[in-house]
């Protein structure tokens, strides 16, 4: 009797393999259980990241900075009030709580907070 094991949720290889009541990918490695292997996939589609007043970005929009935001490091520095950032890429796994990856003018990338941006119409 055999039985059809899903493909791993990381890099959809065919060849998962039971070990006790996990699935193990042998080609990345990736542990899951059956019950979440589909709960993983939703879980990261619903996913939805909102400026400080609400509006839905999405990657590649233009934001303005809402508040002047002091920059730590070797240049140091002030990001002002109203500076526009083009091409905007939202990040799951950034630095605290910091949700948007993109290239400030005159200060180069950075991640920024959603909260601290609004959505260019």
């Amino acid at each position: 009797m055999s039985t059809v094991l899903p493909p791993c949720p990381a890099c959809a290889s065919e060849y998962a393999y039971e070990s006790g009541a996990m699935l193990v990918c042998p080609m990345c490695g990736h542990e899951w259980t059956p019950e979440s292997a589909d709960s993983t996939d939703s879980a990261e589609t619903e996913r939805v990241v909102k400026d400080a007043v609400g509006n839905v970005l999405a990657d590649g929009d233009t934001v303005s900075i809402l508040k002047d935001l002091k920059v730590k490091g070797a240049g140091g520095g002030t990001v002002k009030v109203g500076t526009k950032v083009r091409g905007i890429r939202l990040i799951s796994h950034g630095v605290g709580d910091h949700d948007i990856d993109a290239k400030v003018p005159g200060f180069g990338q950075m991640q920024l907070k959603s909260s601290v941006v609004k959505k260019v119409l």
